[in-house]
């Protein structure tokens, strides 16, 4: 574990990668710690760190850092390790930490209108946070599971038989015209 000054936070992170002797070639973590009663002259309430392992010497390191509350801001390590920048965007959207260079610092987790940081230690747990209106359209736009464009679902009868009590098998006894008993098939071209 190596305990940084703020400043040089970016700096010591680059030369663990770039050192021959470090090669810490990959990046496994970044989060942040709330101590709310550390006041801001002992080193400051929130402590960032990141972990960083060598696959060729096989050893790890956390390097920690102190953020005060009255500036939760440091730099940015995103352009050292590609991997930091999603962590430090949940560092943000959870702690409030601000990452100085970072290409696309917003919310990851939260909404957009969300109140406060719900990771502090001094959230409030029953906080109401405000009602966001319906947002028409998004929801075809949430990943690989949803059917494409020009494609439509076909619903068809299901054939369901059950098993009788003495060994036998007999048809359901719903409707399998009824909208439980049917499942949709695409249309759509299969995917490579």
């Amino acid at each position: 574990m190596a305990r940084v000054d703020d400043a040089r936070w970016h700096d010591v992170v680059a030369f663990l990668r770039d050192d021959p002797a470090c090669n810490c070639d990959y990046f496994v973590d970044l989060s942040a710690v709330d101590f709310p009663d550390r006041e801001d002259a002992e080193g400051g309430r929130f402590e960032v760190y990141a972990i960083l392992y060598s696959v060729t010497r096989k050893h790890r390191i956390r390097v920690k850092t102190r953020v005060p509350e009255s500036d939760p801001e440091i730099a940015s390590i995103a352009d050292v390790y590609a991997g930091a920048n999603w962590a430090e965007r949940e560092c943000f959207d959870m702690f409030g930490v601000r990452f100085k260079g970072h290409p696309d610092l917003r919310r990851i987790l939260m909404y957009e209108e969300f109140e406060g940081y719900p990771l502090r230690k001094d959230y409030p747990a029953n906080k109401t946070q405000p009602l966001v209106p319906y947002r028409e359209g998004t929801f075809d736009k949430l990943g690989p599971f949803l059917p494409t464009r020009g494609c439509r679902s076909i619903a068809r009868p299901r054939r369901t038989r059950a098993r009788t009590g003495d060994g036998g098998v007999t048809e359901a006894p719903w409707n399998p015209s009824s909208r439980n008993s049917t499942r949709a098939s695409s249309s759509c071209p299969a995917s490579p």
